[in-house]
């Protein structure tokens, strides 16, 4: 356990017959993390405190109780705990894995089908389990060591990206040894992809909760925020730079070579995971196998997700995006060939430039005012994003549609990242691995919806305007109505939330000082009710 300075000591749990803090005394949390009294709550003010790192490195340790000499809103600042550090090195070259694999399974299924529905029968196949098995995951994760749960997802997915490389490489020599021909081969080609997709999924589901609930036992609460944002950074710089090599390596290699990169970069995250501090579940009652417990397991996380407007608003922002956000990404190698007419390189580039984005918009999420509130935050992003899915959607020049890309990707990282960010800091420990759970659920196992949305619009929009107008429909047009349509979808959602927003996102309680929900939609934008009165505040 970390040693404290003189002048901290631990917050009262609220037990009957607890002496109160002591003058000049500031409260920690369980974790040795300073917090601010309830008086300091009530007024809105944060205290001058250093951030405590969970591991035993005494290097890490701070020394006092003093701010530290660097700026603490710098996400690098977060890097200087060892084992995040050791961790995020290995999740970033499994994010760039993860996009080659991407990067193969979209081109490949695109080239051999030419199909919005195959595409997205495919995210179904690897997203779907989420929805059947996201709380289970989250069970398990709060009730068994999470460390060594990570590395036996980790190792699972490392088999089936191997699995995937056999597939592309040896898929005619298979089919033609059980008497078929290439058309066999092309068959046995879809339909193990996603087989493997399922099972993917599957590991998924385990996987996420395993890895969402080790980040907060890495860093202290008071850097959580910018420890996740680092994440989403992480994992969007590997979107920009993965998708342009994945690119290139497809077509001087070939398909199979993206998925042996994605099977070797699991070693490494497995590496940084033996050498982070053990991380057993907290302390429970009852057995794993204890069907009771399991209802009552989900039953804590479904109240505290359903029953409380903060956690509830920022699922529903993850839901909306997750659903008809995210299909561009699925259909974009489609806006690659049928749209721009052009090849493979291109479709990593256009996935690259997202990335670029969503890294611009992590950097640039240090320079938004701290006093502009998550619950204003949260819905002008999935606005923006709506209304840049929307340009990108009618752009048929392909620089204009890379413009619109970048814009796509700040806005994505945006949602995401502030959304989830907001119910990371909303959930206490012992519901961590459900609550994520419930959110991965929703969020990933309805996300295979919103591209079957956008196919069957597109389809039946592409079909219409063929029969009554043909001089305006391309062999594109269906790709670009149905993610038109997503985007208005998604358009339209992001300006009710914020015309109508949700201040328990921040925890504020009806009484608090700053707790609005008067209706406005330049109201919502510009945070007025939230912006202080003195100019040196403004920071």
């Amino acid at each position: 356990m970390d040693a404290v300075d003189s002048n901290l000591i631990r917050a009262s749990k609220g037990q009957p017959g607890t002496a109160p803090l002591a003058p000049g005394k500031v409260p920690l949390d369980d974790l040795g993390t300073p917090q601010p009294t309830p008086d300091q709550v009530t007024m809105g003010a944060d205290i001058d405190s250093s951030p405590r790192a969970r591991s035993d490195d005494f290097n890490e340790r701070p020394m006092d109780s003093g701010r530290p000499a660097v700026d603490e809103r710098s996400m690098v600042h977060v890097l200087r705990h060892r084992h995040f550090r050791t961790f995020s090195l290995a999740a970033f070259g499994s994010f760039l894995g993860n996009w080659f694999e991407f990067i193969g399974t979209q081109w490949i299924v695109a080239e051999k089908t030419r199909d919005t529905t195959w595409l997205a029968t495919l995210g179904a196949a690897q997203l779907l389990p989420t929805l059947f098995l996201g709380l289970l995951g989250g069970i398990i994760a709060d009730r068994v060591n999470r460390k060594k749960l990570l590395m036996a997802t980790q190792f699972s997915m490392m088999l089936i990206a191997l699995a995937f490389f056999a597939v592309v490489r040896w898929n005619v020599p298979i089919a033609h040894a059980l008497g078929g021909d290439d058309k066999h081969a092309n068959d046995f080609l879809l339909f193990s992809f996603l087989t493997l997709a399922f099972f993917q999924g599957v590991t998924i589901a385990f996987n996420q909760p395993a890895w969402q609930v080790m980040i907060p036992r890495l860093v202290p609460r008071d850097e959580l925020v910018r420890a996740i944002t680092l994440q989403g950074i992480s994992f969007n710089t590997a979107r920009a730079v993965g998708p342009a090599l994945a690119g290139a390596l497809l077509a001087w290699k070939g398909g199979e070579w993206l998925f042996l990169v994605n099977a070797i970069s699991y070693i490494g995250v497995m590496i940084a995971v033996t050498t982070t501090p053990d991380a057993p579940a907290p302390a429970r009652d009852g057995k794993l196998s204890d069907l009771s417990m399991i209802i009552d397991d989900i039953k804590q996380a479904c109240a505290f997700m359903f029953k409380n407007r903060g956690p509830r608003a920022a699922l529903l922002a993850l839901m909306v995006f997750s659903v008809f956000g995210t299909p561009v990404l699925r259909f974009l190698p489609l806006f690659v060939s049928q749209v721009y007419h052009l090849k493979e390189e291109t479709f990593g580039l256009l996935t690259g430039v997202m990335g670029v984005g969503a890294v611009v918009g992590g950097l640039a999420m240090r320079y938004i005012p701290t006093w502009y509130p998550k619950h204003h935050f949260i819905p002008m992003s999935v606005f923006l994003g709506g209304f840049s899915i929307l340009a990108f959607s009618i752009a048929t020049n392909v620089w204009l549609a890379g413009f619109l890309m970048f814009f796509v990707g700040i806005f994505w990282m945006w949602s995401f990242n502030s959304a989830m960010s907001a119910l990371q800091l909303l959930v206490e420990d012992s519901l961590r691995g459900r609550v994520m759970a419930v959110c991965n659920m929703i969020s990933l196992g309805l996300m295979p919806v919103g591209p079957y949305f956008a196919s069957f619009a597109g389809e039946w929009f592409g079909a219409a305007v063929k029969s009554n107008n043909p001089t305006l429909w391309h062999d594109g047009f269906g790709t670009q109505a149905g993610i038109a349509f997503t985007a208005i979808v998604l358009l339209g959602a992001g300006l009710v939330m914020v015309i109508w927003r949700t201040p328990e996102v921040d925890g504020l309680k009806p009484g608090d000082r700053g707790y609005d929900r008067v209706p406005g939609f330049f109201r919502g934008l510009t945070a007025a009710a939230h912006r202080p009165s003195s100019p040196t505040s403004l920071r």
